[in-house]
């Protein structure tokens, strides 16, 4: 029987959610499978994947073949790296101790690579949440000035506009005069 490793879709329209199974290659999609092999939730930022790692090892060692998707989560979750070193183990290039050291080291490393990407979505939130703040303080200091000039007392506002308009009624006349006259 030709088994396959790939997603089983769950979750509501627009939010999904899948099952990380194994099932056989001509079962649907959403339908019978062997085993739950864990979770993957793309929704999360970064994706969350719950995977029994140990299960997951043995179904593709004994042939079970991924789909796209299913075969970038067992690489990111180093299934696909363990079955490689276990295969150096087999044909004697390495002893399962280095092979075990080997995958300790990349799994440090990855995990280093995970916690980074996390502070880093952490102190960029912060930052978006400090740069709302500063915009929003300014807005409501623009409110603020509007409505003292709005309340600002209007009768000795109010001659200094009228000599204003007058001085601009008359620049107005004295341009519009000339006007004709350069024509």
């Amino acid at each position: 029987m030709a088994t396959k490793i790939r997603l089983q879709r769950h979750g509501k329209k627009g939010k999904p959610f899948y099952y990380i199974v194994v099932a056989d290659s001509r079962a649907p999609r959403d339908g019978r499978f062997i085993e739950r092999l864990g979770s993957y939730n793309p929704n999360t930022n970064p994706a969350t994947i719950d995977l029994n790692f140990d299960q997951a090892v043995k179904w593709v060692t004994s042939g079970a073949t991924p789909t796209d998707t299913a075969k970038a989560i067992l690489s990111y979750k180093g299934v696909l790296y363990k079955k490689h070193l276990n295969g150096g183990v087999t044909k004697g290039a390495l002893t399962q101790e280095q092979a075990d050291a080997k995958f300790a080291e990349w799994l440090q490393s990855k995990e280093g690579k995970i916690e980074a990407k996390k502070a880093g979505l952490v102190s960029k939130k912060e930052e978006t949440k400090k740069a709302a703040l500063v915009e929003e303080a300014k807005k409501r200091e623009a409110i603020e000035a509007a409505i003292a000039a709005k309340n600002a007392p209007v009768e000795e506002a109010a001659p200094e506009e009228e000599a204003a308009s007058e001085d601009v009624a008359v620049e107005a006349s004295a341009e519009e005069t000339e006007t004709p006259s350069a024509e």
